[in-house]
């Protein structure tokens, strides 16, 4: 790349840290808060928190594929400093919320702005050649991953202060990026590359269905992707509650354990990654990836000690790697002038995931945490997502074996 993509890429993900900062900040707290609130039990806040989850995500999959196309029209910079201005104003309307409806007005304001990490694909297929693509789509996981390192422990900390400190916390580090994303975050979209805004593709089931009429395996494979977005929904909406009732933790431990994962993660994704995916090719290390979910899922369920936990939460970070390596497989398969659009049909299958995931966890935790539940079991959550992640990989191999085929035709011809 030249020292002009590089230096995009380096603001990209300074960017992108703060605002996973922010995120990983209010994780930890969410369930005392809900509990405070609602004064009830945690089955009763996992409800509440799968509801919350559900509010952003269905707000975000209708304005996903708009924002992407405004991208496309307007270029990146002003959409992505829009995304952070306004996840700033939800972390404090959260801090100032009175009651649980409140919560969900904060959650509207989100998904409506909150489509930097689309946004941030698409900067990245701006600057990336095709051979690049999955490793620097990695370079993301890693600045999740070092969020997730950073944000649980001080949103832990900062709990010692009340459930609505880590907010104001929170708050104040994305609206600081936004102002720093102002001066140093430059254009990535070039003019021959833009196109007018299309209201027909910016409808999230009509840009879902254009999708899945581009040729080869694309469609199986976003099915694929889409089934490991559903899957990882367990870890985030889950992992609280799963952990405060099995093990009775606390905001801090989970801040800790999460920043656990957060390490892992950037280690696998901003360095072994850059190793895996040149080594093995994109197939084999979607299917890497995807076979450690199903097992480390599974693993996590039956666990009786907390120290499995944390032996556990280290080979989990592999799970991470099938996302980029499908995303740029697909990516590769897509135009220049398009990317934008892909990556507003990605974000929409992210937030339908995300409608669907933290439903099916939060309630599938609820019913078998439930008093007088027989069989009792926490675990519950996990072996959804294994069982997600095994037809996720059925689906992959099927797709991949028919981009074999459909090579070896074109060849013949």
């Amino acid at each position: 790349m030249t020292v002009q993509k590089k230096s995009a890429l380096q603001f990209l993900l300074f960017t992108l840290l703060i605002d996973f900062i922010g995120f990983g900040i209010i994780i930890p707290v969410v369930p005392n808060l809900l509990k405070g609130m609602l004064q009830g039990n945690l089955s009763t806040a996992a409800v509440y928190g799968g509801l919350l989850s559900f509010t952003y995500a269905i707000t975000q999959f209708f304005c996903a594929p708009i924002i992407g196309g405004l991208s496309d029209k307007f270029g990146r910079r002003p959409v992505l400093l829009a995304s952070l201005f306004g996840l700033g104003i939800d972390y404090a309307f959260l801090a100032l919320a009175p009651n649980v409806f409140w919560l969900f007005v904060g959650r509207i304001i989100a998904g409506i702005t909150g489509a930097s990490y689309g946004v941030a694909g698409a900067i990245i297929a701006d600057i990336s050649p095709p051979e690049k693509r999955s490793q620097n789509l990695g370079l993301v996981g890693m600045a999740f991953g070092m969020g997730f390192i950073i944000g649980p422990i001080i949103g832990g900390l900062f709990s010692e202060f009340g459930p609505r400190a880590p907010f104001w916390v929170a708050s104040s580090l994305s609206l600081l990026n936004w102002v720093y994303g102002y001066f140093v975050l430059p254009e990535t979209l070039l003019e021959e590359n833009r196109r007018k805004f299309n209201w027909v593709m910016a409808n999230p089931f009509g840009s879902v269905v254009a999708f899945f009429r581009y040729p080869g395996p694309l469609s199986g494979l976003v099915l694929s992707l889409f089934l490991i977005f559903v899957a990882n929904h367990c870890m985030e909406t889950s992992w609280s509650y799963f952990t405060m009732n099995k093990f009775q933790w606390t905001a801090t431990k989970i801040g800790f354990s999460l920043a656990v994962v957060g390490a892992s993660l950037a280690v696998v994704q901003g360095g072994l990654l850059r190793i895996i995916i040149p080594k093995l090719g994109q197939k084999n290390s979607a299917y890497l990836g995807i076979f450690a979910r199903v097992v480390m899922s599974a693993l996590f369920a039956f666990a009786w000690e907390e120290w499995m936990l944390y032996a556990l939460l280290v080979p989990f970070s592999f799970c991470f790697i099938a996302t980029p390596a499908i995303q740029g497989y697909i990516s590769n398969h897509v135009s220049p002038t398009q990317q934008g659009e892909f990556q507003g049909i990605m974000g929409s299958m992210m937030s339908l995931s995300s409608i669907l995931g933290p439903l099916l966890m939060s309630f599938v935790f609820s019913y078998f945490t439930r008093e007088g539940m027989q069989p009792y079991f926490p675990g519950a959550p996990f072996i959804v997502s294994s069982f997600l992640a095994i037809l996720s990989l059925a689906i992959a191999i099927i797709s991949f074996r028919k981009e074999k085929l459909r090579v070896g035709e074109k060849a013949g011809e």
